[in-house]
């Protein structure tokens, strides 16, 4: 299996990637920083590092040419690359401000990376896998109650929308021989998203590795086939056993 993971140098992409590259995947992750993305895939088999921002369609076009060639071929997108909550208030956790206190810069910034680079990656991938006769894309996505918390502006809406967008995606690849799936923790993530210096007290948080089975499975033969699901990674193992109808 041939893995391109946006987003991968850190948080859930990192984990996933990590997964991925353990259990065979060939893997291509990428960082904004083509240096560190590279520095990164050094300590995983088989992985190589590519610089990629999301929100540039240039970049996305080279990006996803180098993965390309590089693996020989893109057997699943992981859409991964996103920004958090920080980046407009570096105290949202304990401190949350209303959305007309969001920076319009900060706003634009979220929106573009979290949902339009979902779009832009995904747009440059699905016509080659496609032409290949098929492909799987996995999003990756957020608990519901961040998309309508207070003072989770923009960071809310972004993840609303991707989340739309993917089950948009999958209607309009039905069929096709291209999956499309959402893949979530199932809460609160230890990932650099997260001010864990400044949390509320008593707040518990998953680890990033939740993460690994369930992005495992989707890249494996038992999952071909499986498409349009929304799957919670705390909630992964269950979810199989009913989905194969066993206990």
């Amino acid at each position: 299996m041939k893995v391109l993971v946006t987003g991968g140098t850190s948080g859930l992409g990192l984990a996933m990637a990590s997964a991925l590259a353990t259990a065979g995947a060939t893997v291509a992750l990428t960082g904004r920083s083509g240096r560190r993305a590279s520095s990164v895939a050094a300590e995983l088999p088989g992985a190589v590092g590519i610089e990629l921002d999301v929100r540039d369609e240039s970049s996305v076009a080279r990006a996803v040419d180098q993965a390309w060639s590089r693996l020989g071929g893109i057997d699943m997108l992981v859409n991964n690359a996103g920004i958090g909550m920080r980046t407009v208030n570096p105290r949202f956790m304990t401190h949350p401000q209303g959305f007309w206190e969001v920076p319009v810069g900060g706003f634009r910034a979220v929106i573009e990376t979290n949902l339009t680079g979902y779009f832009l990656v995904a747009r440059e991938v699905t016509p080659r896998m496609l032409a290949a006769g098929g492909g799987r894309i996995v999003n990756i996505a957020v608990s519901h109650s961040t998309m309508h918390r207070a003072g989770f502006v923009p960071y809310g809406p972004s993840r609303a929308g991707s989340e739309a967008l993917s089950q948009i995606m999958a209607a309009d690849l039905r069929d096709t021989g291209v999956t499309v799936n959402l893949l979530l923790p199932g809460g609160a993530t230890v990932t650099g998203m997260l001010p864990l210096d400044a949390v509320p007290e008593g707040q518990e948080f998953l680890e990033s590795a939740v993460m690994g089975p369930p992005i495992v499975w989707l890249a494996s033969d038992d999952a071909a086939g499986v498409h349009g699901e929304r799957i919670v990674a705390v909630e992964f193992e269950r979810w199989l056993r009913d989905r194969d109808g066993t206990r």
